[in-house]
């Protein structure tokens, strides 16, 4: 009898020079379940293969720093069960005769239909599931060009976060993600949770900021029948649902002060009761905590309670602003192209050098969010299109004009400006652009309402929006 290979719980290696390539291969494993990292060479699949074992190893053949046989020397020196697939566009029968010498189970040659790559990978799991059980080891999952769940780049800032992710992934203590909006913060939380023991166990995640204040607590400890009004049934908690994983609290900065004494108990004693309850529930889980504001400085205003910070500050880490990897924005708009033109089955655009250039100058406040939702808007306007500068130019040009036209008092970009002040003039300008209507704002600048909601909060503005 067949044996099927579970594909959630595989993890391969895409090792490619091209990045049309590797965000292809990438795009089509995640659709499939599969979990994915990528290495854009042989420098960077040897730092992946030291920190993972592999179940499937897709490497090119032909690449600057090295070639597809260095990189299935280096899996059977680090990770030698790990199935191998090499691809080339030059058919090569010596070069085939040695990868299979050196024990790559198969050699494919471009262009190949991604199906039948992925039956190839099934049928060579399928031969060694009997003889080795491809179980990850506890190494954590690699700091290369893409992590679980699409984190794509290769700005040394971006690899250092992840490095300290990575490190942050081999214990069990708690984790604060302190970054901007839109960088990224969830997809580090699932990385941590991914490359850890306790993957294959939930991941639950709460959105503190969207959650009314009288139904978070229920929300997060659960409740049992006839508690309050309207508590018809048992309810089981976040916490609860997390145990044995991770609990990812987003937006802590938002936990109200009277539940946070409550929080803190569950963080040190790792128990808790529902409401309506005196029994306590014991629970074994990691948390991981987010938000866009500094929670020191919300704790010298008195917003947040200094003891809870330091229980959730045990392992601090951040994510890089889109504007400080610039070098990471042409992957990822290739990313998001690849991405979204699969969802849609529709045609990849050609993104030439002058729109990409564009992409680059531009400062995307609203960081990689702001970017995903202006590709999502270049595939729906632009499928099979040859996009240049003047693509860029058309879809960002007139919310700048108009901007202009409600504001002409230019913004001040004076040398040694600080970012957030910039930042500020910019929102201003934009809710007055869009009449106050926080919905409005947040469409033209491509990011959420809850980040405009939060920006208002930070920055003391007037509360006139609509929406």
């Amino acid at each position: 009898m067949m044996e099927t290979v579970q594909h959630g719980d595989r993890l391969v290696l895409v090792v490619d020079d091209e990045p049309a390539m590797r965000t292809a291969l990438e795009a089509s494993f995640l659709r499939h379940g599969w979990r994915v990292a990528t290495a854009n060479g042989l420098m960077q699949a040897k730092a992946a293969l030291s920190h993972a074992a592999f179940d499937l190893v897709v490497s090119d053949v032909r690449m600057r720093d090295g070639d597809g046989l260095d990189v299935l020397s280096a899996v059977r020196s680090s990770s030698p069960a790990s199935a191998v697939i090499l691809l080339t566009a030059y058919a090569n029968v010596p070069e085939a005769v040695e990868s299979m010498r050196g024990g790559a189970v198969d050699y494919l040659t471009k262009p190949i239909p991604f199906d039948a790559l992925l039956e190839t990978a099934e049928r060579m799991l399928r031969r060694t599931v009997h003889a080795n059980d491809f179980g990850r080891t506890e190494k954590s999952t690699p700091k290369t060009m893409t992590a679980s769940r699409s984190i794509v780049g290769t700005s040394p800032l971006l690899l250092r976060a992840l490095e300290r992710a990575s490190a942050a992934a081999g214990t069990d203590v708690d984790v604060l993600v302190e970054a901007e909006s839109g960088t990224g913060k969830e997809l580090l939380a699932r990385f941590i949770h991914d490359s850890s023991p306790r993957r294959g166990k939930p991941f639950v995640a709460i959105n503190c900021a969207a959650v009314p204040e009288h139904l978070i607590e229920s929300e997060l400890f659960g409740h049992s029948k006839g508690a309050f009004t309207g508590a018809s049934a048992l309810k089981i908690g976040k916490f609860e649902l997390a145990d044995g994983g991770t609990l990812l609290l987003d937006e802590i900065g938002e936990m109200p002060l009277h539940l946070q004494p409550k929080l803190l108990r569950v963080l040190q004693e790792r128990e808790f009761e529902r409401l309506g309850e005196t029994r306590s529930v014991r629970v074994n889980i990691r948390v991981i905590a987010t938000t866009n504001a500094r929670l020191s400085k919300l704790v010298d205003e008195g917003k947040f309670r200094g003891d809870l910070y330091y229980r959730l500050n045990v392992i601090p880490l951040s994510v890089p602003p889109l504007r400080e990897r610039t070098e990471d924005i042409e992957l990822l708009a290739h990313h998001f192209a690849e991405r979204f033109a699969l969802e849609r089955s529709c045609e990849m655009p050609e993104l030439r050098k002058s729109f990409l250039e564009r992409l680059r100058t531009h400062p995307w406040p609203g960081n990689i969010r702001e970017l995903s939702n202006f590709m999502q808007r270049v595939l729906c306007l632009y499928a099979g299109q040859k996009i240049d500068a003047a693509c860029f130019d058309c879809e960002f040009g007139p919310v700048k004009t108009a901007v202009r036209e409600v504001q002409p008092v230019a913004m001040s970009l004076h040398a040694g400006t600080r970012l957030s002040v910039i930042e500020r003039q910019h929102l201003e300008k934009t809710l007055a652009l869009a009449n106050g209507n926080r919905t409005h704002a947040a469409e033209m600048l491509g990011i959420s309402l809850r980040t405009v909601r939060n920006k208002i909060k930070e920055y003391g503005l007037p509360p006139r929006s609509l929406a």
